[in-house]
Order: structure tokens, then sequence, then C-alpha cells
């Protein structure tokens, strides 16, 4: 019988939750586990990326239908899900960069922003927690503040003398960064769209990968066999309509020569409180011994 274990997610926005790491959590969630998705922000800023919901009607109500999305996307993945309650920081764009505007979530001192983090976790009790790494995953203001908030609050949920007022004290045993873009993967779906005669959307982002630029997959310590779960994973993704065109390169390579050339999701291991032997394949390896001991 498999011990049921708890693993939390902590995402910026609603929609990063079902394009970084979904297939995983379905997966744990099918096999009896415990999961919750924390959004730190209600995505707000978000722009509409869906022509067919580029409409007046949805831009006026951009808050209450990204947590309706989110709604949907959390019961399609199976996981349950917490609102932190910060406003979305937006993209700056220009040169200089606008200021991010007052009171959103990237400019909250970690003081004001790691309290809630750790509330959850506390009621929660995730024995992993993943989030982004130092760089956001990419950079986006929001994206980099849920990095430091999580490793922040990583650090005090298991402290008595840290938040008393907050829940019992609760040590997450291990935290992850999850992975989704490398040159690595790209490159073997480009040259099998290729190879299968089919076209690759994937050319011109190849092209402008630079050869000083690293590939995160020089970072990976843990692959997740997800495969059976990427048909659950994109229709999580669907169900955040103004941020998923269905006809994107999102859904551009087909899924049996997804679970051929690239079955998994990557993951970097940054702290743990439990012996695991590395690379990994399951972000629970070394907590099923430790909780059952």
């Amino acid at each position: 019988m498999v011990e049921k274990l708890r693993l939390m997610a902590v995402h910026a926005h609603p929609d990063d939750e079902s394009s970084k790491g979904a297939a995983t959590m379905a997966r744990y969630v099918a096999e009896g586990h415990e999961v919750m998705v924390v959004t730190c922000t209600g995505g707000e800023a978000g722009s509409v990326l869906n022509p067919a919901m580029d409409r007046p009607d949805v831009l006026e109500n951009m808050a209450e239908i990204r947590r309706e999305e989110m709604a949907r996307a959390a019961k399609i993945l199976g996981v349950r899900h917490r609102w932190l309650g910060f406003v979305d920081s937006g993209l700056p764009e220009g040169d200089p960069l606008p200021p991010l505007p007052e009171g959103c979530f990237a400019l909250k001192p970690l003081e004001e922003s790691t309290p809630p983090l750790v509330e959850v976790i506390r009621e929660f009790r995730p024995h992993v927690i993943v989030t982004y790494d130092e760089n956001g995953g990419y950079p986006h203001p929001d994206h980099i503040r849920c990095h430091e908030v999580s490793i922040a609050a990583f650090d005090a949920a298991g402290d008595p003398d840290r938040y008393p007022g907050l829940g019992e004290p609760w040590q997450p045993l291990k935290l992850y960064y999850s992975h989704g873009f490398s040159r690595a993967k790209l490159l073997a779906f480009h040259e099998a769209l290729l190879a299968a005669d089919l076209e690759s959307p994937y050319a011109e982002w190849l092209a402008g990968w630079g050869s000083d630029r690293p590939d995160v997959m020089e970072r990976v310590t843990t692959r997740v066999e997800c495969a059976d779960w990427f048909p659950v994973r994109d229709e999580a993704l669907k169900a955040h309509a103004t941020q998923i065109d269905p006809e994107s390169r999102w859904f551009a390579v087909p899924l049996e020569m997804q679970r051929e050339v690239w079955p998994t999701e990557e993951y970097e291991l940054a702290r743990s409180l439990v012996d695991s032997t590395l690379p990994e394949d399951d972000l629970f390896a070394g907590i099923h011994e430790k909780v059952t001991a």
C-alpha cells in the first residue's frame, strides 16, 4: 500500500500550474497522493493571448474570468487550490522599463508576502514544495518574487519561533525548481516533427537561442515519467482560455510523439532534508522511507 504523501506547487499566476508540471501533479493525484496548487496573484494584468477571447466582455471581467479558469483547471488536474491574494505586477515592457504598479506582488516586502504562504504550508503540511528557480523560469517580476517567497516560507514554516500565530510548525522535506523550457527538449521535438514531415514552430526559437546561453537540462536532477497524463495537462491548459490558444505551438507536437520523444517533466532538487540518490525519477524519492520509518 502506497503511503499518501503531499505535494505543493507554488505559482505566480493562474495558468502557470498547467504549463509547468501539470502532468506530474496529475500522476501523483492518480496514485493517491494529495496535491495543492498555491497561486500568488490573480493574474489580473495578463494579456489575452487567445484571439477568440479578445473581446470587450472578457477584458472588462478579466479578474473574475481568470478565477473561473483556475477553478476549472484545478478540477481537471484533481488538485486542491488556494489563492494568496496578491495583485499581479504585470510584465513591464519598454526601454527604459516603466515602474511596477504600486502595491503589486513583486513590490511587496518579503515580511508581508511570506506569512500567507507559511500559513498555507502549515495547514496543508506538504512533504515536497515545487516552485521556480532564482530566474523565475523566465524573468517576470512575479515569478522571481514567487521564488523568493517560496524559499523564505520553506525556511520559516518549520521554525516555531517564526510566525507563532499562523499554525503548528511544519517542515517540508524537499524543495524543487521546475524546469519547463530547455534547448534539448525543443530541439528533440523540432527534429522529430521534421522527420515526420510535419511543420515545426520551433525553428525561430532555436535559432535565437545563443550559444552562450546555458541549457537548464544541465541543472536537472529529477525527471518524472508522466506521459500518460499529458492529455490531462492539455485539458487543464485549455481551461485557461484567455491565455492558451488551442491552435498555438503548445499543441504542435502530437501526443504520441511527445510520449516517444520526451515522456518526462524536469525538476532541480534545490533543498533536501532526506537522503535520495541523484538522478531521481520521483519527487517523493527518500520521503516514503522517512515517513514510514
